[in-house]
């Protein structure tokens, strides 16, 4: 069974202690900004930039965790610690799991942004 793209425990414990306006905030950051951190792992993937590969992952984990977005936190994670070898020999796999794990993600927020 596929997990749900939010952990609806974190993100009302977020809610609780930041408040739901400030939240709805970051959601539209983070809706924004990791569209951002995805294209900046593409052109550090194409580049062979190992350093920006882990900043822009390290980024999206980070970021990804704040919201419960544990599959997408984790995925991150993996290509953080894994580092850019190994995304370079899935021909870019990887970065389509993170691609399509974020779009169900923004899905999510986005709905439980207008909740």
């Amino acid at each position: 069974m596929t997990q749900p793209p939010i952990d609806q425990p974190t993100f009302a414990e977020l809610e609780q202690t930041a408040g739901a306006d400030f939240v709805r905030e970051l959601v539209d950051t983070f809706l924004t900004e990791a569209p951002l951190m995805l294209a900046s792992l593409d052109r550090a993937l194409a580049a062979r930039d190992a350093g920006e590969f882990r900043r822009a992952a390290h980024s999206l984990k980070s970021n990804s965790n704040t919201f419960g977005a544990l599959t997408l936190g984790a995925l991150a994670r993996e290509l953080e610690l894994s580092g850019l070898d190994p995304a370079l020999a899935s021909n870019g796999r990887s970065l389509e799991a993170l691609q399509r794990e974020y779009a169900r993600v923004a899905a999510a927020l986005t709905e439980l942004r207008h909740a």
